[in-house]
C-alpha cells in the first residue's frame, strides 16, 4: 500500500568535473528535490511529503555514491513519528554504499517521536577504505515547545559503519521512557536534543579530534555538551547534547563546518532548503 511502505533509491556518479544522479526512484511520500552543484558536489534535499510516519509504516532508503562522486544530502525538515494502534512500530531503514574515493556528507534533521509513538530505525553505512564520509543523525525528546518530552513508548536505534569487510562503529540502544526516567542526570538530565556525527577520512586523527573538541567547547552554544574522540584510524566520532533547539542546531552546523575545514580541507557554503 502506497504510503504504508515506501522506497527511495539514488545512485550518484562522477560526470566530468561534477557529480550527477545516475538513477533515482521514489515512492510516496518520498520526493527527491532538484540536484544543485556545489563546487563539483551534488547537493540534494530529500523530502518526506506526508505528515510523518506512523506505527506499521516502513520507509526504506538506498543510496550509492560511486568512486569519484561527491554528494551532500540533507532532509527538508524533521521527521515526526506519530502514535498508532498498529501492532508493529514505525520502521526506518537506511542503506548507504560509498565506494573508494567517493565522498558523502549527510546531515539529517532530528526525529521527533510524539507521545505514544514507537519507532525502530537502522542506518547501515558500507564504505571503502578510501571513502570520505561525514554522517550526522539527531533525535529530539518529543514536541519540546509543547512540553511533551520523553513520552514516546519506545525508540530502537542502530547505526552500523562498515569499512570494507570490517565493522568499525556500532551504536545501538533502545529508549523506553516509561520504564526508565530520562530526566536522571546519568541518562539525559535536562537535555532534549541529541546527535551523533561520524567522520571517516584519511586526515581524521586523534589530533583533529582534540582540535574539534576544543573548538566546539569554546563556541557560543549555550548549554550544549559535546564529546569528540578518534575511535580508530581515520575515524572520528562526535556526540552533541542540548537542552534547547537553537543552540543545538547552531552547534551541529558549527561542528560540520569545523570538520569540513580541518579534515576535508574545504569550507561548506551556506546550504539552503
Amino acid at each position: 500500500m502506497i504510503g504504508r511502505t515506501a522506497r527511495l533509491e539514488l545512485v550518484f556518479e562522477r560526470r566530468g568535473a561534477g557529480t550527477a544522479i545516475a538513477h533515482a526512484y521514489a515512492e510516496p511520500p518520498f520526493r527527491i528535490g532538484r540536484s544543485f552543484d556545489i563546487d563539483g558536489a551534488a547537493y540534494v534535499i530529500l523530502v518526506c511529503s506526508g505528515p510523518g510516519i506512523f506505527a506499521g509504516d516502513a520507509l526504506q532508503l538506498s543510496i550509492r555514491v560511486a568512486s569519484g562522486a561527491r554528494v551532500v544530502l540533507t532532509s527538508q525538515s524533521a521527521l515526526q513519528v506519530h502514535p498508532s494502534a498498529a501492532v508493529s512500530p514505525a520502521a526506518i531503514r537506511h542503506h548507504y554504499v560509498v565506494e573508494d574515493e567517493g565522498e558523502l556528507h549527510a546531515q539529517w534533521d532530528p526525529v521527533i517521536p510524539f507521545a505514544g509513538a514507537r519507532l525502530d530505525q537502522r542506518f547501515d553505512l558500507q564504505i571503502g577504505e578510501g571513502s570520505r564520509v561525514y554522517w550526522s543523525d539527531a533525535l529530539m525528546s518529543g514536541r519540546v515547545s509543547r512540553a511533551e518530552t520523553w513520552r514516546f513508548d519506545s525508540l530502537a536505534h542502530e547505526l552500523w559503519l562498515r569499512v570494507g569487510r570490517t565493522l568499525r562503529y556500532l551504536e545501538r540502544y533502545t529508549l523506553t521512557p516509561r520504564e526508565w526516567s530520562m530526566a536522571h542526570p546519568w541518562v539525559a538530565g535536562g537535555m532534549h536534543y541529541a546527535a551523533t556525527a561520524i567522520t571517516h577520512h584519511e586526515h581524521a586523527s586523534a589530533d583533529t579530534a582534540e582540535f574539534l573538541q576544543r573548538a566546539i567547547d569554546t563556541g557560543a552554544h549555550d548549554g550544549v555538551l559535546s564529546g569528540v574522540d578518534c575511535l580508530a584510524p581515520h575515524l572520528v566520532v562526535g556526540r552533541l547534547l542540548g537542552p534547547c533547539g537553537a543552540p543545538f542546531s547552531a552547534a551541529r552546523a558549527s561542528y560540520h563546518q569545523l570538520v569540513a575545514r580541518s579534515i576535508f580541507g574545504r569550507q561548506l557554503p551556506a546550504l539552503r532548503k
